[in-house]
């Protein structure tokens, strides 16, 4: 971390750290949309963001963005504890596996990182794997799958896949239960993660839970969600537009089972799976359609909607109160499901 990063983390973090009645004053008259309050914290986050003119992905080429994401990253992840992390190839893919200080099991969590299939990579996520393996002692290993536009689609969708075969195949060598293994991925990484268990599901591969934190589940979305959190709030109805266009050009693209979880037919056999939304986000309503598709499915699912967190919450780990115990009570979720 540069030592401009150091300081604007610094200040960041005692803003976000300041009593709900101070922050009120930083960022303004509190926000409420669709019956749901803005946490302060994060409305000062977004205010200091907006007067600094940085912090959504609108508008950014592709190069662009992916150094305002781990720049973000960088301020708002803090520096979290973990009991050891291991770097290795899966799949020959980049991959990295965070170790717990007190393990409470054989279970492992495969981790994809979210950036719209653009961005992201180990370091964007670092902060929110460490957090989750150590709140939770279970072991994560997140993977850096490939990325658009260099490798077209469907290519993160088969390196996810690859991953978990890659992890049954060497579950004995990584000390892991077969039996409890589960996927999880954030944003554009959530619907990796609906996906690979899927695909699991229909190869009869074990799978023991699926972490889903508010998954891209429609590519063509019309939702009230996009018009109402989609300008200001970090992940922008602009952003998701250019991510659709570069990612996927080809009118086919757009209409493939893989990115339309809301068409696909779900075969039995599916992980249970817990569901993670923010209230202002705009991919808030297709990730909980895709959780009522999932019950409607017979899968077990606890549906969760952080009502005043953003688009980007798990990263949020090291700054203000409200996002970090979000992203405790995920990983409490996730004790209980491999621990």
């Amino acid at each position: 971390m540069s030592i401009r990063t150091a300081i604007e983390a610094r200040a960041l973090s005692t803003l976000m750290g300041l009593p709900a009645g101070a922050q009120r004053l930083v960022g303004g008259r509190a926000l409420v949309l669709d019956g749901q309050t803005l946490a302060p914290d994060l409305q000062v986050m977004l205010t200091l963001q907006r007067l600094a003119r940085k912090g959504d992905l609108a508008g950014e080429r592709v190069v662009e963005g992916r150094a305002a994401m781990r720049a973000n990253a960088a301020l708002v992840g803090g520096r979290q504890p973990i009991g050891s992390i291991r770097d290795l190839a899966v799949a020959d893919l980049p991959a990295r596996l965070y170790e717990p200080s007190r393990p409470s099991g054989s279970g492992l969590l495969l981790f994809f990182h979210g950036g719209g299939f653009l961005y992201g990579d180990l370091a964007s996520h670092d902060a929110p794997c460490r957090l989750l393996a150590e709140e939770s002692g279970v072991r994560v290993l997140a993977v850096a799958y490939r990325v658009g536009p260099e490798a077209a689609f469907p290519a993160a969708f088969d390196d996810a896949e690859a991953a978990l075969r890659w992890v049954h195949a060497n579950a004995a060598e990584l000390d892991v239960d077969p039996q409890r293994i589960g996927v999880a991925g954030d944003s554009a990484g959530g619907n990796l993660a609906a996906y690979t268990a899927i695909a699991a599901a229909r190869a009869g591969l074990p799978l023991a839970f699926q972490l889903l934190v508010y998954p891209c589940t429609d590519a063509d979305r019309g939702t009230e969600s996009l018009r109402l959190f989609g300008e200001g709030l970090y992940l922008t109805a602009e952003s998701i537009a250019a991510f659709n266009d570069t990612y996927l050009p080809r009118p086919e693209d757009r209409v493939d089972e893989r990115v339309n979880l809301l068409d696909i037919d779900l075969p039995a056999g599916l992980a249970p799976a817990y569901v993670a939304t923010a209230g202002f986000d705009p991919l808030r309503d297709e990730g909980e359609d895709y959780a009522r598709r999932l019950v409607d499915a017979g899968v077990e699912v606890e549906l969760k909607r952080f009502v005043d967190q953003i688009h980007g919450f798990l990263n949020i780990t090291g700054v203000g109160r409200t996002s970090r115990a979000a992203v405790r009570e995920i990983a409490g979720r996730l004790r209980v499901a491999l621990g």
